[in-house]
């Protein structure tokens, strides 16, 4: 049975899914409902049914790395990190400013971290702010493109003025489905990432085929939230996008709905990344990247294509300058507000977590390529934190950030146990024959820590081993490591 509470700590979820689509709707149909070729209400049908979707099916890609930031394992701590996101977009939604939801949520969990003393992974985190330089640059690269394609194919075509502007208004519904599509593909990680580690939902099955897992869940309903803040909240941000910044064309503004819908897509796409692999080329981080940074960066390369002289310099410094404050407003909102869940409403906002630096763990380090020279006197130890065992781990030895998620992941402890009952009872979609009969076999069998029931499982079969190294071996690691995480949540003995 479902607790009660649980649906209360999700609202801030869902307000924070409302907030969403109340702003970056502007960013799907912004520049169609402002230069007049789509009507709001069009816009906001199309925008809500497949940004509902695109959260459904797409999710999954860009929310692990929200994970890897930090991880907030107590509800009512994950309450207090969308509720501080969504506040922070609510504002600045009700300024006409179409900021980032994306950067908002970071913010949401640095705040986290630092009040939680939680280790911050510092690569994860670069790899998320170089997106938020990279996302506008590539979005008006490719507006560039595709409009000076655009512009050649119509003097060609030489389609009568009213034709065009049905083919136009066409294409824009069409651009607008895909943006929306690509939207809630990638920023349901904004919206639900902060709760897919409590999982509050139980995993459905239906007969032998078919399940829905917690996460999709989630990303369900907060697909859902974003369609109602489309319907509800979004008209005045989207004749920001779509009026205030730029005077755009037609063309121009489909042009700038598809660059943003192709950046989105680019970060959110597993398939993608899987095809890139498998062709040995460089692939794309799944991060969950600004929508308005797209958008924006899609208009300014428009209008810099056209000499720049019709941009309107002054409201993109504004949009500018909420996207810098955004992430700290944020931050500084979930620090205090988690200090007052806590100590005020009593409420838990995050649970005890012990580390332990026992001779097993040192063991498993020396096996990952870290140092251990050193390490040996701190045998034995607990740590309350994740911050904590680094820090005194870096006080003996060098490491990098990989490595520090590493000694986090390692020194965790949960206590699992593998029996029948659970065996029986959890979802066997995804997993092989091979990978049924290597869990059956350790029935009965205790861990103290999560990877030791990993290694476990590689030991029997290989369809268990992490490879490492490589792309082809990332994307095999990644689907690995998704199973294991699952094991580890059934499996854990509280």
């Amino acid at each position: 049975m479902l607790d009660p509470t649980v649906l209360i700590f999700l609202s801030s979820g869902l307000f924070l899914g409302w907030s969403l689509g109340a702003n970056d709707a502007a960013n799907v149909f912004g520049t169609a409902v402002g230069s007049r070729m789509v009507r709001f209400t069009t816009a906001a049908i199309i925008c809500g049914v497949f940004v509902v979707l695109g959260a459904f099916v797409s999710g999954t890609g860009a929310a692990q790395t929200l994970g890897k930031l930090g991880v907030v394992n107590a509800i009512g701590g994950s309450f207090m990190a969308a509720l501080a996101a969504g506040l922070t977009v609510y504002w600045m939604t009700k300024l006409g400013l179409p900021v980032s939801t994306s950067q908002a949520i970071i913010g949401s969990i640095i705040g986290w971290n630092l009040f939680s003393d939680s280790y911050t992974d510092i690569s994860s985190l670069l790899k998320i702010l170089s997106t938020w330089i990279i996302c506008p640059l590539l979005s008006a690269v490719i507006a560039a493109i595709l409009f000076t394609l655009s512009k050649f194919f119509v003097r060609k075509m030489g389609v009568g003025l009213i034709r065009f502007d049905g083919y136009t208004r066409v294409a824009l519904i069409l651009a607008g489905a895909f943006g929306a599509y690509s939207l809630g593909a990638n920023n349901i990680a904004n919206v639900m990432g902060v709760f897919v580690p409590v999982a509050p939902f139980p995993d459905m099955q239906f007969g032998q085929g078919f399940s829905i897992s917690s996460a999709q869940q989630l990303f369900l309903v907060g697909g859902l939230a974003i369609a109602v803040g489309v319907f509800t909240y979004s008209k005045r941000v989207m004749m920001t996008v779509g009026s205030e910044l730029m005077r755009l064309t037609p063309l121009a503004a489909w042009v700038a709905v598809m660059s943003h819908s192709i950046v989105l897509f680019l970060f959110a796409s597993e398939r993608l990344e899987q095809l890139l692999a498998n062709m040995s080329l460089p692939t794309i981080p799944l991060v969950p990247v600004s929508s308005s940074q797209a958008v924006v960066g899609a208009v300014i390369g428009i209008g810099m294509l056209q000499g720049g002289r019709e941009i309107q310099w002054p409201r993109v410094y504004s949009i500018v300058k909420g996207w810098v404050i955004t992430p700290g407003i944020s931050c500084l909102l979930c620090f205090v507000g988690l200090y007052f869940l806590q100590n005020v409403f009593q409420q838990t906002v995050q649970r005890d977590s012990t580390y332990l630096l026992s001779a097993s763990v040192i063991e498993k380090f020396q096996k990952e390529g870290i140092e251990t020279s050193g390490l040996q006197e701190l045998t034995g130890t607990v740590f309350r934190s994740s911050a904590e065992v680094v820090r005194s781990v870096e006080e003996k030895v060098m490491l990098n950030s990989t490595q520090g998620l590493k000694v986090v992941e390692y020194s965790l402890q949960k206590n699992m146990v593998v029996t029948a009952e659970k065996i029986a009872e959890m979802d066997k979609n995804g997993l092989s024959s091979a990978q049924l009969d290597a869990l059956s076999n350790l029935e009965g069998q205790t861990y103290n820590f999560p990877w030791q029931l990993g290694d476990a499982l590689a030991e029997i079969s290989t369809e268990w081993v992490v490879r490492g190294g490589g792309l082809k071996n990332k994307l095999h690691d990644r689907k690995i490591k998704q199973k294991l995480t699952y094991l580890y949540r059934i499996f854990y003995r509280r």
